[in-house]
């Protein structure tokens, strides 16, 4: 009786510790459940990682990357040291493959985690542990990878490999079609909440803030992939911005102008945008040109007029007294 007595005892507490070790294995490893995309434009040599979840934050856990390395998705319950250890041991010389293999051997979390990784040629391995919870599966394709968890239905991952085959045009836009076409077939399960767009230069310039071509994130919306959408077009207008104002430092005002209009069709409700063309247009000479277009800003937000004498003793602004005077009277 006693020796019984022990062996229920023994079996007992060993019950007890499995049960601690779960609930401080799934407390510790965040559910960031979710569907993602690692791809490579073979044209431009961009990589990039994209992925939507209803989880707070996901870009911040499931999206790593690094110009000239590889890009990296982590999910299902997050391991994040993924993330970076799959960088640094990229740089190592490792591929993909032995990279993935590397992580999830030596993880006793592997049975319910989900990754994928693809290196600046395009080499790519995803990983779906066989507890990740259903529907759960990937897909691997050239120069791509798509990945889900915690689905609705088994069609998500299928749906996203057609999409991306598909589509046309940049990396970011192909990736993000891909987002939305698993949220057509049913997405995740649980809704939507989070989305992330991360994308990098194949080759690095050794300059961070010039390799991360496009670093978007929506971490609380109730259509994360609808306002990613919206912030991937505002970035583009910016980026023909800032390619008005490069044509204006090699005077090529033609080139400027275009840019600017290009920039303002694409985001007509910026202020700041029509207000900076409308600066380089009167430092250029084009004070007829700009009167117009600093009289709509202020109409909009006076603040724009209190702030343009300010430009003058600096040199962002380069007019006469005369024409300053006549730039703050504009009137509709």
């Amino acid at each position: 009786m006693k020796l019984q007595a022990i062996l229920v005892l023994l079996i007992g507490l060993l019950f007890i510790t499995n049960e601690i070790y779960a609930q401080l294995f799934y407390n510790e490893n965040p559910l960031a459940s979710t569907y993602s995309i690692v791809a490579r434009d073979p044209e431009t040599g961009e990589i990039g990682v994209a992925v939507q979840s209803h989880w707070f934050s996901v870009g911040s856990i499931v999206s790593w990357g690094e110009a000239g390395v590889g890009v990296v998705a982590t999910q299902s319950f997050v391991n994040p040291a993924f993330g970076p250890d799959g960088i640094e041991l990229l740089k190592t010389g490792l591929t993909a493959t032995q990279v993935v293999e590397k992580l999830i051997e030596s993880d006793e979390g592997r049975n319910v985690r989900q990754l994928a990784i693809l290196d600046v040629n395009g080499n790519v391995k995803s990983y779906t542990g066989k507890n990740c919870i259903p529907g759960a599966g990937h897909i691997v394709g050239e120069n791509y990878s798509v990945q889900a968890n915690l689905m609705l239905n088994d069609k998500v991952w299928g749906a996203m490999s057609e999409a991306f085959e598909k589509s046309k045009g940049p990396l970011a836009e192909r990736m993000l079609a891909a987002l939305f076409a698993a949220e057509e077939v049913g997405g995740d399960i649980r809704g939507k909440q989070s989305a992330c767009l991360l994308v990098v230069r194949g080759e690095s310039t050794g300059k961070v803030w010039k390799d991360r071509i496009i670093d978007l994130r929506v971490e609380d919306h109730s259509e994360p992939l609808k306002e990613l959408e919206r912030l991937l077009k505002v970035h583009r207008a910016y980026n023909h911005m800032n390619a008005g104002d490069l044509a204006v430092e090699h005077g090529d005002m033609e080139l400027a102008m275009r840019e600017y209009s290009t920039a303002e069709e694409m985001f007509p409700q910026n202020e700041e945008m029509k207000y900076w063309h409308a600066v380089t247009l009167a430092n250029n000479g084009m004070i007829q040109e700009a009167f117009p277009m600093f009289r709509d800003v202020f109409l909009k937000n006076e603040n724009w007029k209190t702030l343009t004498p300010r430009l003058v003793p600096i040199g962002l602004l380069n007019v006469s007294e005369e024409e300053l005077k006549k730039i703050l009277s504009t009137k509709e």
